[in-house]
């Protein structure tokens, strides 16, 4: 689906690094110095993204987009539609939606059919789950013959927008994707591992800050350093997690979940949320295993037991530990606010679902560089 530019660049790295190998063993008279060796490589590397942007991407990083059609309704539906036809990234142009309610009728199977013959149409996208769609499978299979791709709407939309989408996912999703997982136990016991050490490592780093923050907490308002808030932790077991305090004295740092009371933050406070130093204490949660490094956000309890209520499939984000930085909070654009938000959270939880189904030490080392990369931006780095 989409024209990846990370895979132009891998590729122009692996032609740097033939180029290099040349001169250090076929050219074993030049006496190249590391200097040298920095000057030849910044010089090569810019030479070949000039000549990429210059002549390679025009010729094939833009190239024909094929035709196609979607099968489906409601609001996913209709975000597929708009992100593939306003963006020149995807390689697919949707000429038309269909709504499934109108397979049921044979004459206009068979109008669809010739029409997907006729006009050369590629690679139709539908919607598997739903029952109308599903019942009239057998009468396109013929099309596989003739090189049309069918494409699962659920599948290409996760691949597109980088969550699950809960409208279009049933309950064999889940026994398929989150029943059973292929990372195996190995991939938890490395991430034990990783969330130990790293722990530590931060921990170290950061504990010089903590007379430093003390200090100028109470300097601001003479009240506590720590609070003390209990979360949801994995298999809905109530954890307790400390942070530095951010809120005026009187309100102990707590806010109603329920009506959404938000109490003010202190100018200290204001900065230590800006930097996430607000969080540090949590690292001693990360050491003990009460939350992972990465991971969904832990939620309040107040909250959960409303939202499990409310929106479908809630609680399986509680199958794995809650984490200080997950795939919704890089990825969201408008996360909950503090307060009942069902619409946002339905949006985090398809981010959680996404990220519980592809879970992997590599997805959790491109979520702590993205989380990185915006904290930097955030401090004005």
């Amino acid at each position: 689906m989409r024209n990846s530019l990370p895979t132009s660049i891998l590729h122009i790295q692996i032609a740097n690094s033939i180029i290099a190998v040349s001169f250090f063993y076929f050219i074993p008279y030049l006496r190249i110095t590391p200097k040298i060796n920095l000057f030849i490589y910044l010089c090569v590397s810019s030479l070949c993204i000039l000549i990429w942007r210059m002549y390679g991407h025009p010729l094939l990083g833009i190239r024909k987009k094929e035709d196609a059609l979607l099968i489906g309704s409601g609001e996913e539906m209709q975000e597929l539609w708009n992100e593939v036809n306003h963006n020149l990234r995807y390689s697919l142009t949707f000429l038309d939606s269909i709504d499934p309610q109108k397979l049921s009728d044979v004459s206009f199977q068979n109008e669809l059919i010739q029409r997907i013959r006729k006009e050369k149409i590629g690679t139709v996208v539908l919607d598997m789950k739903d029952g109308k769609v599903s019942s009239v499978l057998p009468r396109f299979y013929n099309l596989i013959f003739s090189g049309v791709r069918f494409v699962d709407m659920q599948s290409i939309y996760e691949d597109i927008f980088d969550r699950v989408p809960l409208s279009l996912v049933g309950y064999s999703w889940f026994f398929e994707n989150i029943s059973w997982s292929s990372n195996g136990r190995m991939y938890d016991i490395l991430k034990r591992c990783m969330d130990i050490f790293l722990a530590l490592i931060l921990g170290s780093i950061a504990l010089p800050l903590v007379p430093l923050v003390f200090a100028l907490i109470k300097l601001d308002d003479h009240g506590p350093v720590f609070i003390v808030q209990e979360r949801m932790g994995k298999n809905n077991k109530r954890i307790q997690i400390r942070k530095f305090r951010t809120m005026m004295v009187d309100s102990g740092g707590i806010f109603s979940a329920l009506e959404g009371n938000y109490e003010r933050i202190t100018r200290v406070g204001s900065f230590l949320r800006k930097t996430r130093i607000d969080e540090l204490p949590q690292l001693w949660s990360v050491f003990v295993g009460d939350i992972s490094l990465i991971g969904p956000r832990p939620e309040l309890p107040d909250l959960a037991v409303l939202y499990e209520k409310e929106i479908p499939y809630y609680n399986v984000r509680h199958l794995i530990k809650p984490g200080l930085s997950g795939w919704a909070q890089i990825l969201q654009p408008a996360p909950p606010k503090f307060g009942v938000g069902y619409d946002t959270t339905k949006i985090k939880l398809s981010y959680d679902l996404y990220y519980i189904k592809h879970r992997s030490l590599m997805l959790d080392v491109k979520i702590a560089l993205r989380t990185v990369r915006t904290l930097l931006s955030r401090s004005g780095l």
